[in-house]
Order: C-alpha cells, then structure tokens, then sequence
C-alpha cells in the first residue's frame, strides 16, 4: 500500500496541537494537515483538566515568550470566543499579600505588570474587601484583564475548523516510530503509515519522548507534577466572587494555591503539586513504572529533591491531609470550612527540568530541521495557544515554502 503524503503531522490533539494546526493551515492554506492523538477523544490531558483561567501575562518576566504569548494570546482567544460562540467573561483577579514579608514580591509583579502592558492595579485592604469581601490580606494587585473560559468547547471548535477546511484529525492513532529519509519524514502509526515535509511536536506530556524517537536529544526531560484540586461546596461558593490568587514563591513556575470561578459557576481551589508516579497518573496511587523510573532516576530531578525538599515535603502534607490543604486555603479565605471542600478531578502539569534541577519557567521550543518540538508550554500555554500557533506557523515557513 502507498505511504499517504501530506504537508503537516502535528502530534498532539490538545490545545497547543490544535491551534497549531488551525494556524498553519491558515497560513498555508493549499497545503495538507493532519493531527495525531492517541486518545479516543480529543483534549483528555493538561487541556481539558485545567482551571479555565484566561490569565493576563503579569507574571512573566518582559520579553520572555510566555510574557509575549501570554499577552497577544489573551486577545486573540477572547476574539476567538466572541467570534464562536464560545462561554467566557473577563472578570478581573486579585493577587494578594497576606504577610509582610510578601509585599516585596507583589510590588515586583505590579511592576511586570505594567512592562508588559497588563492593566492592574494597587489596593489596600478595604479596597480588597470592596472586590472580595471574605478575602484576607494586607495588599492585593487587581488585574481587570484576567478571566475565565472553557478550554475544551476552544478545542472542539478548533477541531471543526480543521476538519472545515480540509485537515484531518485521526485519534486513537499512537505514534510508533519516526524516520527521516531524504528529507522527508516518514511516521508509523497504529493506523498506519503517512509521509510528510513537516512534523511538529505538540505532544505535551510524552513531548520529550516524541522528541527522541524523532532522532533528538531535547534540552529538557518531562516531569509530572499531579495537580490536585477541591470544589467549594454550593453553599460555600459565595466566598469567591472571581479569581483570587497568593503571591507567588519566584523559586517555582507554580501559582500556588488559589481560589477561581469557573465558567460553569462552581469554585475550584488548588493546586497542590505533587510528583507523579505516572505521567498520565491522575490518582494517587497511578504508577507507571517507566514513568517513575523516568522521573525518579533522572540527574536534573534528584538536585531539584535536593534543594528543594522542604518545599515538596509541605505539598505532600497538603496532598494526604485535607486539615494542611484547608490552612494554606485558609489564608487568603478564613470563612472556608473542611466541609466545603468536595474533592475535585486532578490535572497532571507537564514541567519541564534542566539536567542541573532547574525548573524551566519559560516555553521551550526546539527546531531541529523540518521537526519543531513544543518541549515545554505550561500555564498560561491555553490562554496563548493562538499565538504559539501562529508563532509555529512562522517557524515552519522556510519548510513549507520550499
């Protein structure tokens, strides 16, 4: 049987594969797309298991690529969903001090907010209490622009459009194995083979592995992290009117521990963040043997244990007893109670590790060739993956113009 050619293989059927091939397609619009996901349905993974926060860019440091993404990406989403029908609402956060010692911190983020053109805002304690009235704290930022969206109604109608404009979406399709012959690329697949100019690595949590069997060495390995979330209970949903968020710990590309409305109405609380045992392990007690072993027998992992480990002890303490995860919550929201807590599904983050420990805070894309790797796109990747689209787009135009 002939091998099919086509001009794109985007692996990965979350939001970043998605997008990605949306906005290659059109941009190339004569050439042929196709994406790849393993699962039966699309956006199972760190796109249809996050919080729906439609985040603003405050954080991140100026001129990095998700400061850039986040910004441009925030607008360009918003205009998608007005444009498809899709639920969401700019209802502003607050980002909040709730010691002394974390005003330093939260002057910074104001700080970064206003270089990345966020607009934000200093408030003191009464004018907290005006916006959230159960929140706790001596300081808060608000930043209007923040809000929230469902990702997953994002990913299916992305997935219409692909499909509308002549691309192909194969699921329960596994990648096999991967050749480069004469500068064309040939992919084996559980459902066979394809042929193609291009492939593009959105593969999320196995991106690393994809990476290698494409033939490379990526920069960084994959770690899992399991997020783990509760609900406030119906009666208790009242304490959060939006979108209230600690000041984070600059160590770490984590938020910490926040409080959000959904675009459903309910109230989620979380993440604590614990290793996983499986990459795709969302119990506690999911174990993966190759994944573990991944994680656990990795250099980058153990100098990230080592210096690190007072931190990932208090995130195991908050993840095996409710009364740990309660008191941190407990900060920013007194009111809460452990009977308003109803656990809630989790998410495992994708993070990626440098070989000295160093957890990598930035997206990673790396080009190797007429391959490109999307190595690590973590929060706020759903808030800008239009604009990693778009700017994948543009990295595959010296292949595809050829």
């Amino acid at each position: 049987m002939e091998t099919p050619e086509v001009n794109v293989v985007v692996v990965g059927g979350g939001i970043i594969g998605l997008a990605t091939a949306h906005q290659i397609m059109l941009r190339f619009p004569d050439h042929q797309v196709i994406v790849l996901e393993k699962e039966k349905v699309l956006a199972q993974h760190q796109s249809g298991r996050n919080s729906g926060v439609l985040h603003s860019g405050i954080y991140y440091q100026p001129g990095s690529l998700k400061s850039i993404n986040c910004r441009e990406g925030r607008l360009a989403m918003q205009t998608f969903c007005e444009h498809n029908d899709i639920p969401h609402e700019v209802c502003g956060k607050v980002i909040v001090a709730t010691e002394e010692n974390e005003l330093g911190r939260l002057d910074e983020i104001y700080r970064r907010g206003h270089k990345n053109g966020v607009d934000c805002a200093k408030l003191n304690a009464d004018q907290l209490r005006a916006i959230e009235p159960y929140c706790r704290g001596i300081a808060a930022v608000h930043v209007k622009a923040a809000g929230i969206v469902d990702y997953r109604r994002v990913c299916f109608r992305l997935c219409e459009l692909i499909l509308e404009n002549g691309g192909e979406i194969h699921t329960d399709t596994q990648l096999l194995g991967v050749s480069n012959v004469s500068n064309q690329i040939v992919i084996e697949t559980s459902k066979g083979a394809f042929q193609t100019s291009l492939l593009v690595n959105c593969a999320g949590l196995q991106s690393d592995r994809v990476a290698k069997m494409c033939g490379h060495q990526p920069e960084v390995k994959i770690v899992p992290f399991r997020g783990e979330y509760y609900e406030l209970s119906e009666k208790a949903e009242h304490l959060c009117r939006n979108l209230i968020y600690p000041v984070p710990d600059p160590a770490f590309p984590f938020l910490g521990i926040h409080v959000t409305r959904t675009i459903f109405g309910s109230v989620e609380c979380g993440p604590n963040a614990v290793l996983a045992f499986a990459r795709e392990g969302y119990r506690k007690w999911d174990v993966n043997l190759r994944d573990l072993w991944d994680a656990v027998g990795y250099r980058g992992f153990h100098k990230l244990a080592a210096k690190h480990w007072s931190v990932g002890f208090e995130e195991i303490r908050r993840s095996y007893f409710q009364s740990a995860f309660l008191s941190s919550l407990q900060r920013l929201i007194p009111a809460v109670r452990g009977k308003d807590l109803i656990a809630a599904p989790a998410g495992v983050r994708a993070q990626a590790v440098r070989k000295d420990g160093t957890l990598v805070d930035d997206f990673v894309f790396q080009k190797e060739g007429n391959f490109i790797h999307v190595l690590n796109a973590p929060s706020p990747a759903a808030t800008a993956s239009l604009n990693i689209g778009a700017f994948i787009a543009e990295q595959s135009a010296d292949v595809l113009n050829t």
